[in-house]
């Protein structure tokens, strides 16, 4: 299991949510939306401090990151953190 985050997609969480070289960000497991690993169940962001960081990626000066306790969510499989410029959002895939 790990996490890749691609550039673009760094730059974007970068400027939409104001975030500075050094600032971390949290991918989290949350009750609801439209998730498509485990039912019920979807991934949200936040800027937060690690505490036990199970898969851990640094790029454009960002730490993203997710805990222990959410590593169940990705059933063994790499979250991959796109930017897809047609919708000018971000999109998640897990491989």
């Amino acid at each position: 299991m790990k996490i890749v985050v691609a550039q673009p997609a760094a730059r974007w969480y970068k400027q939409e949510m104001e975030l500075c070289e050094g600032d971390s960000l949290r991918f989290f497991v949350r009750l609801g939306g439209h998730g498509s690993v485990q039912p019920g169940f979807s991934l949200g962001v936040m800027k937060d401090t690690p505490r036990s960081p199970a898969l851990k990626q640094v790029v454009e000066g960002i730490l993203f990151y997710i805990e222990e306790d959410n590593v169940w969510y990705l059933e063994e499989k790499e979250l991959h953190v796109h930017y897809d410029e047609s919708f000018e959002d971000i999109r998640y895939e897990l491989v």
